[in-house]
């Protein structure tokens, strides 16, 4: 997949997820997508792309590659990587209006890889144009942690405790059906 972005890694991770749901002691109507960096990516491409899932996480991913270019500490190796075409056939913000499965976006403000804006864009569109809008009331099934002391991963062990804590309770909700509380520190 490499260069592919897109296309030959969500082909393959389909693939794979077919043939985990394939095994016995596999529930396939319960099932959900996380990923972190390229990983994250991959979870706002699958999100748009397919309505499978139960739930998406995404941590720290790129969602609008015209701007994640120009705003990455790699951006040299990011030119050497996308050219404009690739970039805009590629690009996972392209398809938000297909997003009818729950996301749960998470980033840290100091992330200089895969810079917050990312993240920030992601919410907004998700809140105003994807298949699951906010009510009226702003009432979202979508739902977003924000570390503002944190970089590309979460590192500190009292966020890392609260970052489980989140997607543990996300995943009961919208995978298994529970009530999924989330830490008492976010109240």
């Amino acid at each position: 997949g490499w260069g592919a972005w897109g296309a030959a890694p969500y082909t393959d991770l389909m693939a794979a997820t077919n043939a985990a749901c394939g095994h016995p002691r596999v529930d396939p109507t319960r099932s959900a997508v996380m990923g972190g960096s390229f990983g994250g990516y991959m979870a706002n491409w699958i999100a748009g792309h397919t309505d499978r899932f139960d739930a998406v996480v995404t941590h720290a991913g790129l969602w609008a590659l015209d701007q994640f270019g120009h705003t990455t500490d790699g951006a040299y190796w990011w030119a050497r990587e996308m050219t404009e075409q690739m970039t805009q056939r590629n690009s996972p913000h392209h398809s938000v209006g297909r997003i009818g499965t729950p996301m749960l976006v998470i980033h840290g403000d100091k992330d200089y890889r895969v810079p917050i804006g990312e993240a920030l864009r992601l919410w907004y569109e998700l809140l105003t144009e994807s298949a699951l809008p906010a009510d009226a009331d702003g009432d979202s099934p979508h739902q977003f942690l924000y570390f503002p002391s944190e970089g590309h991963w979460i590192a500190h062990p009292q966020h890392t405790k609260i970052w489980y804590q989140v997607i543990i309770a996300f995943l009961a909700r919208h995978v298994l059906d529970e009530d999924g509380t989330v830490p008492e520190t976010l109240g």
